[in-house]
């Protein structure tokens, strides 16, 4: 920035007016003087206030093409502080790549200065464990050995993760799997991993303790993915997601959860209760998918491996989301209501003296759900069916469960019930019986439920 020294109260530039110059920020005393830092007021085609640099100012020149795609939708991204004065950080809007301008205190006129990126490092250069050596060969194979250094740039390392994003976005991946893999692979860096020497990736999740193997499958499958989009490859570790039965609470520490949260968590605990909803599934929710007359919720939004469907709840449920739901767009943010619910149950934890309560998260609803409606109807199908499974291998888990917690004998017996016209076929069909055989004329339709 340009720097002047004070004047008085009011001093401005020599040959400059108050209104051009704008406002002054005090600063420090710098040898016994008091200095101002002055900044360009904003016009209208500046848009946000920008800062003289130090020495030589930035061009207002558009910014050239990408050197990536050769785009000219850049934009730009911030400044880079340097030694000699800040550097103006470009964004590419059609592939997502991150470069710089020229320094400011270049002779020559306005060039393009990529960061220090995993290409531009590499690109003539070889390194090893005890010297590095320049190589003039015309042909060169991008592997992992030739690439090892360290993402310790933060901006270098944010615009990695930038491009990685935008590049699963071009694949077709889902929003959540997107992020679940950009969080993942930034973990890896924040705990010292080294992303382009595989060695130390696995040397850092294999050092995790609090990490299960199924959460360090989903590691490797995060960086697996990352060194596709980098044209690499590498010989994963074996990490076997390990089965576990599900904690089941009872009926009563579910209610007092949700009699214990807020206005609109109260409301999304009831939701995932009564529906048994994936809470990504109930979170998509929108007004047009809440049908009133048929007291019924619509599931649009389904996660992996689920199914559509349509779902009946009570109108206790139809009544209060009336009280919360937006005219338009989604009501319920369950990022932000995960946070709070982790809150509130520790407090009624710590309240009741039920440690039992920390260990119900928003799953441990549809979990619920899922055992007591096969506990009720003994129908694995139609569990299937509610919970919105693709595959029914992860439905048999709740006849296990269902078992374990009801203490249900493992010999299934039948309850008879005989109708003798369709009133009381219907009222039977009501109660869960399902019609076996027999016709009204030879004494009634015969009915059967299991015990």
């Amino acid at each position: 920035m340009v720097e002047v020294p004070s004047r008085g109260k009011d001093a401005v530039l020599p040959g400059a007016s108050k209104g051009i110059l704008g406002k002054k920020r005090k600063s420090p005393k710098v040898s016994g003087k008091s200095y101002f830092h002055v900044v360009r007021s904003r016009s209208p085609k500046e848009g946000k206030l920008q800062p003289l640099p130090h020495g030589n100012a930035i061009s207002d020149a558009e910014p050239s093409n990408c050197p990536e795609c050769g785009s000219k939708r850049v934009y730009r991204n911030g400044h880079r502080d340097t030694d000699q004065g800040p550097i103006q950080r470009l964004i590419c809007r059609e592939c997502g790549h991150r470069f710089s301008e020229e320094a400011p205190y270049a002779s020559a006129g306005k060039t393009e200065k990529l960061l220090n990126t995993y290409g531009s490092v590499i690109s003539s250069r070889q390194v090893c464990a005890f010297e590095a050596k320049n190589l003039s060969s015309a042909t060169e194979t991008k592997t992992v050995a030739d690439g090892i250094r360290l993402l310790s740039d933060q901006p270098a390392l944010k615009g990695k993760l930038l491009e990685f994003e935008f590049w699963m976005q071009k694949q077709g991946y889902k929003p959540p799997t997107i992020k679940g893999r950009v969080v993942r692979v930034a973990q890896l860096a924040a705990k010292g991993a080294n992303l382009y020497d595989p060695e130390t990736v696995k040397a850092v999740i294999a050092l995790q303790q609090t990490w299960s193997d199924g959460t360090k499958a989903n590691v490797v499958d995060a960086y697996t993915c990352f060194l596709q989009k980098e044209s690499l490859t590498w010989n994963p570790p074996r990490y076997t997601r390990e089965e576990r039965i599900p904690f089941i609470p009872s009926e009563a520490e579910l209610n007092l959860l949700i009699g214990a949260a807020g206005k609109k968590l109260s409301v999304f605990l009831q939701g995932l209760k009564e529906t048994g909803a994936d809470p990504g599934e109930l979170g998509a929710i929108t007004q047009k998918d809440i049908n009133k007359d048929a007291r019924a919720i619509t599931i649009n939004h389904p996660v992996k491996g689920h199914r559509p469907r349509i779902l009946t709840v009570s109108q206790d449920l139809i009544n209060r989301l009336e009280t919360v739901m937006k005219e338009q767009g989604r009501t319920f943010n369950a990022e932000q209501l995960r946070r709070a619910f982790l809150l509130k149950k520790k407090a009624a934890a710590h309240k009741l003296s039920n440690p039992r309560l920390k260990e119900i998260t928003f799953i441990t609803f549809r979990h619920w759900f899922g055992t007591t409606e096969y506990h009720k109807t003994k129908d694995i199908l139609h569990v299937q069916r509610l919970l919105g499974h693709k595959s029914i291998q992860n439905t048999l888990i709740y006849i296990d469960l269902e078992v374990k917690i009801f203490n249900s004998p493992n010999d299934e017996g039948f309850t008879s019930r005989i109708a003798h016209n369709v009133g009381e076929a219907a009222a039977l069909v009501e109660a869960g019986f399902a019609y076996v055989t027999g016709e009204y004329s030879d004494g009634g339709k015969i009915f059967r439920k299991r015990k």
